[in-house]
């Protein structure tokens, strides 16, 4: 049996061809931040790590097989990065994509245009992405999180208390259902939101999804047969707790923006609806400002 010293590289080459045959895009970005997460150091430091000793080689290679048999790399790993924020993942609460921070951008965007004090909501929270996000990005808003699942919640609940401080105090969670304005009522008075966000189940359940969304929990990935069982419901709900002047931003899949769209305009009491795309010109969320 050889002694020979074990090198960084060749695992990480050797493990980008394991979830590349496993069907992974991302194989070698994977494979790196895999090793960079049982060596414990930024990815960009791994050219300058030359080998690695055995204990850190078979913890590298049980997070290969895992994410070979497409365990999700923040399930793995036990974080999800979302804008300036490293949240705490794992079963039981949705999994935070990028594609959710162009509205959190716009969220901010929007807050900072406001005079104090700023109230934000983000409906069907999950994890606090949208959340923590905003309250550490608009450092004068008060922020409630609303979830209804439990699993989530823990997640959800840890996530707050591990923010920093300054960002802690500022956020409150709140276990409701959206979709229902006599829970929300009692929790959020009624004109006295700015800005509300969210990023509700909205895949049509006939959608085809990747095999990792299986892991991410149905009553949060999918909005009934079109994708709009949870927004049409939600849309009165948010009416009543915004201000006039307020904001709303929906996220929704990509074949439903006119629908969302249409939900606003036929509320009544919405203008200046607005359906939003990401950079590669794919729709993304629909935003509206609150009538008086």
């Amino acid at each position: 049996m050889s002694d020979a010293p074990v090198r960084v590289a060749d695992e990480i080459r050797r493990a980008t061809a394991q979830l590349a045959a496993a069907g992974i895009d991302s194989a070698r970005r994977d494979a790196e931040w895999l090793m960079s997460h049982v060596l414990s150091c930024d990815p960009g430091r791994l050219i300058v790590i030359d080998t690695i000793d055995d204990a850190h080689v078979r913890e590298f290679w049980t997070a290969i097989d895992q994410r070979a048999r497409r365990t999700p790399l923040q399930h793995i790993v036990g974080t999800a990065a979302f804008g300036p924020l490293e949240l705490a993942v794992g079963p039981g609460v949705f999994i935070p994509r990028p594609e959710t921070e162009y509205l959190l951008e716009w969220a901010a965007s929007a807050a900072a245009t406001m005079a104090d004090p700023v109230r934000i909501v983000d409906l069907c929270s999950g994890s606090g992405a949208l959340a923590i996000g905003l309250a550490t990005l608009v450092r004068s808003a008060r922020v409630t999180a609303v979830e209804i699942d439990d699993a989530a919640l823990k997640w959800l609940r840890r996530n707050v208390s591990e923010a920093p401080s300054g960002v802690r105090e500022r956020l409150d969670v709140v276990a409701a259902d959206v979709t229902d304005a006599d829970q929300i009522g009692r929790a959020i008075p009624a004109g006295s939101v700015s800005i509300v966000a969210t990023n509700p189940p909205y895949v049509p359940l006939r959608s085809e999804v990747g095999p990792e969304v299986d892991h991410d929990p149905a009553r949060a990935v999918f909005g009934g047969d079109d994708g709009m069982s949870v927004i049409v419901p939600m849309v009165p709900v948010i009416a009543t707790m915004l201000a006039p002047g307020g904001l709303v931003g929906i996220e929704h899949d990509d074949t439903t923006s006119d629908a969302v769209v249409d939900c606003l305009r036929a509320h009544g009491g919405f203008d200046e609806v607005t359906a939003r795309t990401d950079l590669a010109g794919r729709p993304r969320f629909v935003t509206a400002r609150r009538v008086g």
